[in-house]
C-alpha cells in the first residue's frame, strides 16, 4: 500500500475529509518538472490561500515520477498525492516537499492556525518500509495511539516527527480509522512546513510508493502511557557523552535502552538502564558514553522505555558534537552552514545545562526568532525552514555571556 499524509486547519469542531484545502490542478512556476527545485502554484486551496509546493531534494536516487495524482485511483483527488520511487539502493531514499501558503493569487504569506498533519497508511512488506517525516517547527505536538505495533514513532528533534513502518505488513485500502499506522503532528500560527516521504529497504529496490496529503486532524483512543519522561539532556564532559533523565511517572516499566547514531537514522543499542518499575513521583537516570577515541562528528542519543509486557516507547533525540579544533570559551559553533531547514547550536562547555537564549538576526539587524532554553544541552535545534533565504546573524547569551556567528540560509 501507500504512505498517506493528510493535513488541517483544525477549526472549530471536527471537519470533514470534504472541508480541507483542494490541491488540483498544479502549475510548473519554475524549474524542471519533476526534478529538486521544481516549484509549483496550487491555487484557491481554499477561498483564501494559495499553495506553492516545491520539491526540495531527492536523497539516495530517489524519484518523484507523478507530483499530484487526481486520477480516480487510489487515495482522494483533492490530496496532494505524489509518487515517490525508491532509490534502488540498500537503505533509506526519499523526496522533500516544501509546503508554503499565500493569500490567493499574491506573494504575501499566510500565517495558518491550528494545522494538523496526520500520516497515515505507513506500511510496508518484509523487503520495503516506508516512512513519513513531518517538520512543523518548535511549539509542534505529536499524537498517536501509543500500543501500535505497525510503526516506531519519534521525534527526532523539536517540532521534526518521524513514523517509520516496523511490521512489514501491506495494508489493504486507505483506512482513517487503522491507527496502527498513523500519527499526527499539530502547530499553530505557521506558514510551512516540510514533509519527506520515503522508503527504507533491505534490498536494491526501485519500487514506486504513493503517498497522500490531506486536510484533517484525528482523535486517538486514550491510553495511558507506562513512561512521562519530563526532561532529556544531553552534555559533552571529559570527552563523553552524558544523558540525564527524569520521569515523573512510571508505570509497570521494566528497563531503558540508550540508543546512538551517527547519522539520526541509524540507531543502534550501547547500554541498559533498569527504571525502578511504578512510581508516582520524580525519578532520575543517568548514563555516561565515553566518546574518547572520537576525533569529530556528531552523535545522536534517545531513550527506549521497555514496559513489562515488552512494549516500548521514544524519547526526544539529543545531540552531542565532537570537534578536532581548538575552540574558546566564548565560541559557538553553527552546522549545517549554509542551512536549509534547521541549524544545529554548539554552545562552550560552561554554557551547558545554564539558561540558555538563542536568537537570530537578520542582515540588517531585525530579530527573526526568538527562542530560550532553561536547561540548554551541548547542541540545540533551530528551525528556520520559514525564514527567506540570505544571510542571518546567531547570537546566544548565557549569564551575560554572548557569542555570535554568521549563517546563511538557503
Amino acid at each position: 500500500m501507500t504512505g498517506l499524509m493528510q493535513i488541517s486547519f483544525a477549526q472549530n469542531g471536527a471537519s470533514n475529509l470534504s472541508n480541507g484545502l483542494k490541491f488540483k490542478n498544479a502549475t510548473l512556476i519554475s524549474g524542471t518538472d519533476l526534478q529538486a527545485k521544481a516549484k509549483y502554484l496550487f491555487s484557491n486551496v481554499n477561498d483564501a490561500t494559495d499553495a506553492v509546493i516545491t520539491i526540495d531534494s531527492l536523497v539516495n536516487g530517489a524519484k518523484v515520477t507523478i507530483l499530484d495524482d487526481d486520477s480516480n485511483g487510489l487515495g482522494y483527488k483533492d490530496a496532494f498525492q505524489p509518487a515517490v520511487k525508491a532509490g534502488g539502493i540498500i537503505g533509506s531514499s526519499y523526496a522533500v516537499f516544501k509546503m508554503e501558503f499565500f493569500e490567493t493569487g499574491t506573494n504575501t504569506p499566510v500565517m495558518l492556525n491550528n494545522v494538523n498533519a496526520t500520516a497515515l497508511d505507513i506500511d510496508g512488506n518484509l523487503t520495503l518500509k516506508e516512512f513519513v517525516k513531518i517538520d512543523m517547527g518548535t511549539g509542534s505536538l505529536m499524537s498517536y495511539m501509543s500500543t501500535t505495533t505497525d510503526i516506531l514513532v519519534s521525534q527526532l528533534i523539536p517540532g521534526f516527527f518521524a513514523g517509520q513502518n516496523i511490521l512489514g505488513i501491506e495494508r489493504g485500502g486507505i483506512d482513517t480509522s487503522s491507527y496502527n499506522n498513523m500519527y499526527t503532528a499539530s502547530n499553530s500560527g505557521i506558514n510551512s512546513l516540510t514533509i519527506r516521504t520515503g522508503t527504507v529497504t533491505t534490498v536494491n529496490a526501485t519500487t514506486i510508493r504513493q503517498y497522500s496529503l490531506f486536510m484533517k486532524g484525528f482523535l486517538y483512543p486514550a491510553i495511558t502511557l507506562p513512561v512521562k519522561m519530563s526532561s532529556f539532556t544531553a552534555m559533552l564532559q571529559n570527552k563523553s557523552a552524558q544523558l540525564v533523565w527524569i520521569t515523573s511517572s512510571e508505570i509497570n516499566v521494566s528497563h531503558f535502552v540508550v540508543e546512538k547514531s551517527v547519522d539520526g537514522t541509524n540507531f543502534n543499542e550501547v547500554g541498559v538502564v533498569f527504571a525502578y518499575g511504578s512510581a508516582s513521583t520524580d525519578a532520575s537516570y543517568s548514563f555516561s558514553d565515553n566518546l574518547g577515541n572520537a576525533q569529530s562528528g556528531v552523535f545522536y542519543y534517545r531513550i527506549r522505555s521497555v514496559d513489562i509486557d515488552e512494549k516500548s516507547q521514544l524519547s526526544e533525540t539529543r545531540m552531542i558534537r565532537i570537534s578536532n579544533k581548538t575552540e574558546t570559551n566564548l565560541q559557538i559553533t553553527t552546522f549545517p552552514n549554509p542551512a536549509t531547514n534547521e541549524v544545529r547550536i554548539t554552545i562552550p562547555a560552561n554554557w551547558q545545562n545554564k539558561k540558555v537564549a538563542y536568537q537570530l538576526f537578520s542582515a540588517n539587524g531585525q530579530p527573526v526568532k526568538t527562542t530560550e532554553r532553561a536547561n540548554s544541552n551541548q547542541t540545540e535545534v533551530i528551525n528556520v525552514s520559514s525564514l527567506a533565504p540570505g544571510m542571518y546573524f546567531v547570537k546566544v547569551v548565557c549569564d551575560g555571556q554572548v557569542a555570535q556567528q554568521k549563517i546563511i540560509k538557503y
